[in-house]
């Protein structure tokens, strides 16, 4: 039946039986909700005779479950998404075993596996156990989530599907993205890529180590993680990335912690891997000026006089920045170490640094060292440094008399030089 118009009325007159359908569907929907939310699997069965469980449900504002919805008017949400989203574990676990779909999608491409990672309860990684009441509140969130993880793993959620969306993310992307740690060992175990790429040609390693989140990267590397992996359109190893982040300004001024670049090296991270653009790590730590980051590569043997394709060591990098330079013992060191001392890239271009006008006594007297041949004395202390490394000294010095190690690895005075 349809609006019928009764004579002697001003307007139409709404058939009943079609008006209250909506109401119904809606105040259906409601009940659904709140049973989610209350963990009432009863109630949610009895609810689901009358209501598809991979249907959406619509709340009204006026709902008694509104406060959640974040001020909209209305909000349409699966079933297991709200259970998911809200760490309802039993309300999850019934949905699934009345036929929910874990890997139907929301509007925006997200399965509810997805969901559940991007409103993951954080909670501080100092914790040892919670020691108050908001502590104990927090953890106990957190102890939920993982159980739905678990629950959605055990009932067949795709570990490895992507967001669709314009990053396409996997779940352990994801992870990464948004800080849930605790996840990544559950989601490895239970077959998630740990190698994976997104649109970008990143790993979950990449993205880990370009934040420096030591956590983490071991983890990711104890799952199977490939240190060396690059990526494709750059050329960027796990390594180089997590030198850049340590290396930028913030990371300088915040001394941000140099662990992960460790821990990258120490399990295998090869140090003198060049990018597209022939750039290394050791590149990316001289321009950062940082000495606790060169000295740390250096000790893993990274060469400092490898060149760019565009032939620039990493001494013309430190040059580049005027802070970098008037740091006088890192650059008698580099200077030390830079053999043969190469200034200017392929186009004959000196580093911007060096032609500020306060450094101008110090480019000439650079130029002319670089101009300057080496006698067979020098010559020979390079190639027994570069043999040995910073990594070997040490171990030398037990060997050599001490007059000779010193002349070996004694460092050039600048102060001399400008003389």
């Amino acid at each position: 039946m349809g609006n019928i118009t009764k004579k002697g009325t001003r307007g139409p007159v709404i058939d009943r039986a079609s008006s209250t359908e909506p109401v119904r569907s809606k105040a259906l929907h409601t009940k659904l909700y709140e049973a989610i939310m209350r963990e009432d699997c009863t109630t949610i069965e009895t609810l689901l005779r009358n209501h598809p469980v991979n249907q959406p449900m619509t709340v009204l504002a006026n709902s008694t479950c509104y406060r959640l919805l974040l001020n909209q008017p209305t909000q349409s949400i699966i079933p297991i998404h709200l259970a998911a989203k809200y760490r309802k574990a039993q309300s999850l676990l019934c949905l699934l075993e009345h036929g929910a779909d874990p890997e139907i999608r929301d509007t925006r491409g997200h399965t509810t596996l997805h969901l559940m990672l991007l409103h993951w309860p954080i909670t501080p990684a100092t914790w040892t156990e919670p020691v108050n009441r908001i502590q104990r509140i927090l953890t106990d969130i957190q102890n939920h989530a993982v159980t739905c993880l678990h629950i959605l793993c055990e009932h067949g959620a795709l570990v490895n599907a992507r967001v669709d969306n314009d990053y396409k993310y996997s779940p352990l992307h994801l992870a990464i993205r948004y800080g849930t740690y605790p996840v990544l060992s559950i989601l490895a175990q239970n077959g998630a890529h740990v190698n994976a790429i997104d649109e970008s040609c990143m790993t979950p390693l990449h993205m880990a180590a370009g934040i420096l989140n030591k956590k983490m990267t071991e983890t990711l590397i104890a799952c199977g993680a490939n240190v060396n992996c690059t990526v494709s359109a750059t050329g960027n190893t796990a390594l180089k990335l997590a030198v850049c982040a340590a290396s930028t300004k913030a990371g300088r001024l915040l001394a941000a912690d140099i662990s992960c670049i460790r821990l990258l090296l120490t399990n295998g991270a090869k140090v003198n891997t060049q990018d597209r653009e022939g750039q290394t790590a050791i590149h990316e730590a001289c321009f950062g000026g940082r000495e606790a980051i060169i000295n740390l590569l250096l000790e893993f043997e990274a060469d400092v006089n490898i060149l760019t394709r565009n032939g620039e060591a990493p001494i013309f990098m430190f040059l580049q920045r005027r802070s970098n330079i008037t740091d006088t013992t890192l650059l008698d060191k580099l200077l030390y170490l830079s053999y043969p001392l190469k200034l200017t890239n392929n186009q004959g271009i000196l580093p911007t640094g060096l032609l500020l006008p306060e450094f101008h006594l110090l480019k000439e007297t650079l130029i002319r060292l670089s101009q300057k041949p080496l006698s067979l004395q020098v010559i020979c202390k390079n190639n027994i440094r570069k043999f040995y490394g910073e990594k070997y000294k040490q171990h030398l010095k037990q060997l050599l008399p001490p007059k000779i190690w010193d002349s070996i690895y004694s460092y050039c005075d600048l102060s001399q030089l400008l003389k």
